[in-house]
């Protein structure tokens, strides 16, 4: 395994400045960038645990803060194995914080972040890979259909949301996107019912997305995240795979 080098730093954005954390393989060579979005919980030691292990595999890898209005890492107070079925407050409190990043404030950032990881001496420039994880996916797609020139590859799991019937729906960037997707749904998903990975299906289809759907038998939303009540390591396992080789063939 590579060795990484992990450190924090901070992202000046049009509304403020953004908290992050970069981790890379040792020494000042240039790899390819990933953005890496956040689920809701935020920048959290699992978080970066996921991001050494991306950057172990060649790459340098960008964690922001999606919160940072709200304050610098840690947002919240939170139990080292998190279950919000034990701690319904946990929500109470991320709740309105999420409702806060707007879908034009989060592209604002998307900007940022993406424009910091062209400019680093320790990328490759772009395009990039972003990944994406619970609201991350959601993220993750919008900023492939903002930034269509800068995403070379977007690989969204366990998203929620992200073919609804509003008039912002995440889907409906489908034809503005030129980057591969791959998604990992999971089945036991509230908040991404069949109907909504038919229509997001449909759209990206329709638009010539080159993209792969899958759906995790017995997988629950928040699949991948160790720390928390959700994770399902057979399923967390599957989504490696799909990532990496989806990174390894459209970033190098």
């Amino acid at each position: 395994m590579t060795a990484v080098r992990g450190t924090t730093v901070d992202i000046t954005t049009p509304d403020g400045v953004a908290d992050a954390y970069l981790t890379h393989p040792e020494g000042d060579g240039k790899h390819p960038a990933v953005l890496f979005y956040m689920d809701a919980f935020g920048l959290r030691p699992h978080l970066n645990g996921m991001a050494d292990r991306l950057a172990a595999e060649g790459f340098t890898v960008l964690v922001p803060n999606l919160f940072y209005r709200a304050g610098r890492t840690p947002v919240f107070e939170l139990p080292e194995f998190i279950d919000p079925g034990a701690r319904p407050e946990i929500f109470q409190t991320i709740g309105p914080i999420m409702q806060q990043l707007t879908p034009e404030s989060a592209m604002r950032d998307a900007g940022a972040y993406l424009r910091w990881l062209a400019d680093s001496p320790l990328t490759t420039g772009e395009p990039v890979g972003v990944t994406g994880y619970c609201m991350g996916a959601v993220m993750g797609l919008r900023t492939a259909g903002a930034y269509p020139e800068r995403v070379a590859a977007l690989g969204g799991f366990h998203g929620g949301n992200l073919a609804t019937e509003e008039p912002d729906s995440p889907h409906l960037v489908a034809d503005r996107v030129t980057a591969e997707l791959y998604f990992g749904h999971a089945d036991q998903d509230h908040a991404l019912p069949p109907e909504q990975i038919e229509r997001l299906d449909k759209a990206l289809t329709d638009a010539g997305v080159r993209f792969r759907t899958e759906v995790y038998e017995g997988a629950p939303h928040g699949y991948t995240q160790a720390d928390t009540a959700a994770y399902d390591e057979e399923g967390a396992e599957r989504h490696w795979a799909a990532l990496l080789e989806l990174f390894h063939r459209t970033l190098r």
